[in-house]
């Protein structure tokens, strides 16, 4: 190796966001390692429409292989394919043959090549191997010669290593300024509190607390819903779901509303530490966030000045009927200038070359 990297990159997808919330945290990060001289070739399957519903085409920062989600044969081509990289990384939540990429990345081993997993849900992976011995990936953690997550600070990082894990360090989301930042307000999107996030399972009741109770408590105030899966959610006369959000709409969502909110998914929420995307990406767009409480926001924003903190929907919706234009203005513009100085994906990919840089000694 020649001292700049050739990565190959399992994960859900790179071109689509749609049910996949992980799409723009690989997008900033990739592009970010891009700037820097590395190559990626982001290998995804077709699947759950996703192509269908692309937010970009195949940029010019990445190589973008699409195989098949229909049999192994284009997956263990694109394993093929992939052994000759300096770096492989298999990222959870790919969503098809999983189990099978969490064996078979490991197989690609060589004297110079990194097998990285990368875990963009680690509260969920670790209650699942937790509570399952049996669980195939359980067994296969201390072979993989680093684990990085995307949040969970040291909660996840004892987790990992009490699992048998070599190391464990989280790379945490971020902003990348080329494609979340401030933009004209939009009259489709004004409201007084945004929230987009898609529907599941470890969320439902916390949008349910946080968003449409706070909605009820201020039925004269206008509400929006984003994200997938809430068609058939009995929601408040004063919420309107607007469905899908391509990430082409996101910078206008989080501008034009008085504030957007953020929901922690509950293990997510427990863990701590875990910073969704949006956060950074509402942030760099200057928004006015209300988050959930969660254990270690203080690192990222700080709280009443560059962020509001809630500990349910009572006090969502009193943030609320507190909060003027110009409050909304003013907070969204500290955390702007906070994500821009601490928290920009160039920040994270140089955190992540300083880790790779004790692995291969040729790195430079």
């Amino acid at each position: 190796m020649t001292g700049k990297l050739n990565i190959a990159f399992f994960g859900s997808s790179l071109v689509s966001a749609y049910w996949n919330g992980a799409a723009t945290y690989y997008r900033g990060i990739i592009r970010a390692l891009h700037e820097q001289g590395h190559q990626t070739t982001f290998y995804e399957p077709d699947a759950y429409d996703r192509q269908k519903h692309r937010d970009i085409p195949d940029p010019n920062w990445a190589k973008v292989v699409v195989y098949s989600a229909d049999g192994e044969e284009g997956v263990n081509r694109a394993l093929e394919e992939a052994s000759s990289a300096d770096l492989i990384v298999k990222a959870s939540g790919v969503g098809v043959f999983d189990e099978l990429l969490e064996a078979s990345v490991l197989e690609l081993k060589k004297p110079n090549t990194l097998i990285v997993f990368w875990d963009v849900d680690a509260p969920a992976t670790l209650d699942r191997v937790q509570n399952n011995p049996s669980d195939p990936f359980r067994a296969l953690i201390p072979r993989y010669d680093l684990i990085l997550t995307y949040g969970g600070g040291e909660p996840v990082v004892k987790a990992y290593k009490a699992l048998g894990a070599r190391e464990c360090v989280p790379i945490y989301n971020a902003l990348d300024p080329t494609t979340h930042y401030p933009v004209a307000p939009e009259p489709r999107f004004e409201c007084k509190l945004g929230f987009l996030g898609n529907r599941l399972p470890d969320r439902e009741a916390r949008v349910e607390e946080f968003f449409l109770r706070a909605a009820t408590e201020l039925p004269d105030d206008h509400f929006l819903l984003g994200g997938n899966g809430w068609d058939d959610k009995p929601l408040p006369s004063n919420v309107k779901y607007l469905g899908h959000v391509y990430t082409r709409d996101h910078n206008a969502f989080n501008c034009t509303p008085q504030a957007v909110l953020n929901i922690s998914r509950e293990s997510m929420a427990r863990y701590g530490f875990s910073p969704a995307t949006r956060v950074f990406e509402a942030a760099g767009a200057g928004a006015c966030i209300i988050t959930d409480v969660w254990e270690g926001i203080e690192l990222f924003l700080e709280p009443r000045r560059e962020v509001l903190v809630a500990e349910n929907g009572l006090m969502v919706a009193e943030h609320i009927r507190n909060l003027t234009p110009e409050m909304a203005h003013t907070i969204g513009k500290a955390a702007y200038r906070r994500v821009l100085t601490e928290h920009t994906y160039t920040h994270r990919a140089a955190q992540l070359e300083d880790l790779l840089k004790g692995r291969f000694k040729t790195f430079s």
